[in-house]
């Protein structure tokens, strides 16, 4: 029998719980036992007086029940004569947003409530948005609490236009509307005598007949979970099928490389197949010497996927902390997690269409083509919680750009100057003495004979990020711009003095892993923000004091402490040369001079 997902969603308070608990109820779907403890939870926390609060069999969390919300993705599987269901009733509140994300991403329809009396909301056309760009073609509007509204066809009329007149801009294929009231159960399963104007299908009906375009049997995807090597004899591939049919004889690449083979065998736990469907589960043994990891894509021979690494994409933002252009994020795209950046800044619940830049190629096509080669999440790079949801809709680089090979590499420059590079970066706060220390260290390394350059935080200003502010997006960005400016130039061989404020951990780590562990050398000039103060050579801890400075790190804007630096020096027990000889003492110990 045919599997239908989708999910119900809607503002606070318009009735989605209700909804899908009258469903389960007047279907004759409940258990006796799931019944008496609807009637048992009903008198206890039910809102309805002791009669029975359908809401109930679906808010399962002790906090929805107490606010009467959904906050949760509520899963529940019914079937009929028709069709199975699985639905999925997601929360309304804005802050839930992402919830919801979750919950429309497999979902195949959508069941969007509005309340008849408030008509379309701004979140209602949240949810609509978010409904169409997760690639769900088919809605049904349930105007539901038309019994508070004596069942009026003019405004069931009035609402129905509104919304489809909004929907013109959505990739819908098609829109049902359909007048109701959950909680009296008026055309949820079966017409009624209330709404004798309206001819139409009944919610379930709609359900029970809505017809979703299957995934299209393309050429064959088969994504790469684990190389499978039990022992010399044996080395084969597994991972699912995720488009096509995938035979043994096929030809296929393997991407985002070029190499080319064949598929020799279908392994699976109970012997050789000799097709695998869309899907399917299994081990793929290619002929040949050929490589493959985790992450990669066998695709047919004569159709395959593009690849690049910068792509036009639909981003959702899920967390609290501020999309930021230029930070570096970490992307997970089919089993393949890489760093990405965007040029975009979302706030929680946000969507927007960004630019997006991947650290490598990766095999894709469009969300609407293959939602598991379209789509991807954004992590944080320090604690791994997932921030972001991104669709791809093209990829924007050229496929003429390649990364030009030279004859004088870093390894030629090391050994004409004698000595190893160096990124020697100090962060601290304005007034912590950064830029004196950074000037006697070169001062004292260049008469050593190294090759050095300093790049201070206030000539940068001047030149290369003369164009930047002081928000937080601009700051990111200046500090992406130095550290790929200081991976140069130890690319070039040269010990590079930064001397930056740099107040973001993810932006030293950035730094830091651009450059390698081995080659860079954070310096922690620690100086509390009083002393700092206190110092203020150059008056601009007053200006923010007296709010003539915006976003002035350590009192409006954060600044966070390095965990684990090379050097720390405390500039409040150290003169200025003293804190010098301690970061040679560093370099030294590091081997970089």
């Amino acid at each position: 029998m045919e599997l239908l997902r989708f999910i119900t969603c809607g503002s606070v308070d318009d009735g989605k719980s209700t909804l899908i608990g009258r469903l389960l109820y007047e279907s004759k779907l409940l258990h006796s036992d799931h019944l008496a403890a609807l009637e048992a939870d009903s008198r206890r926390v039910g809102t309805r007086g002791g009669e029975l609060d359908f809401a109930l069999l679906v808010d399962g969390l002790v906090a929805e029940r107490e606010q009467g919300i959904t906050i949760d993705v509520a899963y529940r599987f019914f079937a009929t004569e028709a069709r199975r269901f699985i639905v999925a009733d997601t929360p309304g509140h804005e802050q839930y947003t992402r919830n919801m994300v979750t919950g429309a991403s497999t979902a195949q329809a959508a069941v969007i409530l509005l309340d008849a009396r408030k008509g379309v909301l701004e979140q209602t056309r949240r949810h609509a948005r978010i409904v169409s760009l997760l690639g769900i073609r088919h809605v049904a509007l349930a105007v539901n609490k038309l019994d508070l509204a004596g069942y009026s066809p003019t405004l069931f009329h009035a609402v129905s236009t509104e919304f489809r007149t909004f929907a013109q801009e959505l990739d819908f294929a098609s829109i049902t509307c359909v007048p109701m009231s959950a909680t009296d159960g008026v055309n949820v399963v079966g017409r009624s005598e209330l709404t004798p104007w309206y001819d139409g299908r009944t919610l379930l009906q709609w359900l029970e007949s809505v017809e979703v375009e299957e995934a299209a049997d393309g050429p064959s995807r088969f994504l790469v979970q684990w190389a499978n090597r039990p022992d010399a004899d044996f080395r084969g591939f597994s991972g699912r099928v995720l488009q096509g049919t995938l035979r043994a004889g096929d030809r296929v690449r393997v991407l985002p490389g070029e190499q080319a083979s064949a598929v020799d065998r279908i392994v699976t736990m109970d012997g050789d197949l000799t097709e695998a469907p869309t899907g399917s589960s299994v081990t793929v043994v290619l002929a040949g010497d050929v490589d493959a990891s985790r992450g990669d894509v066998l695709a047919a021979a004569d159709d395959p996927p593009g690849t690049a690494a910068a792509f036009r994409a639909k981003l959702v933002w899920l967390n609290e902390a501020e999309l930021l252009p230029g930070r570096q994020y970490l992307a997970k795209i089919g089993a393949r997690t890489l760093g990405c950046t965007t040029t975009q800044a979302l706030k929680l619940n946000e969507i927007g269409t960004a630019d997006v830049h991947f650290d490598a190629p990766v095999p894709f096509e469009s969300y609407r083509t293959n939602r598991d080669l379209g789509s991807f999440v954004v992590l944080d790079r320090l604690t791994n919680a997932t921030v972001g949801a991104g669709m791809i809709e093209c990829a924007l680089q050229a496929t003429n750009v390649r990364w030009q090979t030279l004859t004088v590499d870093k390894q030629a420059r090391i050994k004409r100057n004698g000595h190893r590079p160096c990124v020697v970066w100090l962060t601290g706060l304005s007034g912590a003495g950064k830029s004196t220390i950074a000037d006697l260290v070169e001062r004292a390394l260049h008469a050593e004979g190294r090759h050095t350059f300093l790049l201070d935080g206030d000539n940068v200003r001047h030149g290369l990020s003369s164009d930047l502010g002081f928000t937080d997006a601009d700051r990111v960005e200046n500090i992406r711009r130095i550290a790929e400016v200081a991976a140069l130039m130890v690319d070039a061989g040269l010990i590079v003095l930064v001397s930056f404020i740099s107040p973001f951990r993810a932006e030293r780590t950035l730094a830091r892993e651009l450059v390698g562990k081995n080659e860079f050398c954070e310096v922690f000039v620690d100086t509390p923000l009083e002393v700092a103060e206190q110092r203020d050579p150059k008056g601009l801890y007053r200006k923010a004091r007296r709010g003539e400075l915006a976003d002035f790190t350590g009192i409006d804007s954060p600044y966070e402490t390095p965990e684990h630096p090379e050097v720390h020096v405390d500039t409040t027990a150290l003169t200025p040369e003293a804190a010098a000889a301690e970061v040679l003492a560093g370099l030294r110990a590091l081997g970089v001079c």
